[in-house]
């Protein structure tokens, strides 16, 4: 299916495109909001700033894909693939992002707050200026990627860090 064709049923009130081989599409700038991408690849898509708010995307290949600025909010991004993607200053909060594979992912400046970071791979991730306020944090381990300037929510306000040292596979939890 080529952008022109999805964005075309998308208008028509059509919302699942599941599985769907997007592969390099450009949907730049979209209104997709609510849309089912469950399992589809949209590896090397250009997403950016793309409001793909409420939607479904689990187990879809977004490798290398151009989600900067992207708003994901409440997002179902459940062992997603998004090994090598640019999600610079993208809008994350309350996203899922279990069993998500984010090695190599750029995530600088990214809202994380209130999301869901179970059993994430974050290999090489860059997490610098993240803000993980509230974010669920468990079975990950937050030392291989770049966490320099953080945010992190404490028992009173959500603070700058300088690094995140996390190593624990058990319950951790930034919410004190």
């Amino acid at each position: 299916m080529k952008a022109r064709q999805l964005f075309t049923h998308y208008l028509q009130n059509q919302r699942d495109f599941s599985q769907e081989k997007l592969h390099e599409a450009n949907l730049e700038g979209l209104n997709l909001q609510r849309i089912n991408l469950t399992r589809a690849d949209l590896s090397g898509a250009n997403l950016k700033q793309t409001d793909l708010s409420g939607s479904c995307l689990a187990q879809a290949n977004l490798t290398d894909a151009d989600l900067s600025h992207a708003n994901l909010v409440g997002a179902n991004l459940t062992e997603i693939n998004l090994i090598g993607a640019d999600l610079t200053g993208a809008n994350l909060m309350g996203v899922d992002l279990t069993k998500a594979d984010l090695r190599c992912a750029n995530l600088h400046n990214a809202n994380l707050s209130r999301a869901n970071l179970q059993e994430i791979n974050l290999d090489g991730a860059d997490l610098s200026g993240a803000n993980l306020c509230g974010a669920t944090i468990a079975g990950t381990d937050l030392t291989v990627a770049d966490t320099m300037g953080a945010y992190l929510e404490d028992a009173e306000q959500c603070e700058l860090v300088e690094s995140i040292s996390v190593t624990s596979a058990n319950w951790i939890s930034w919410s004190g």
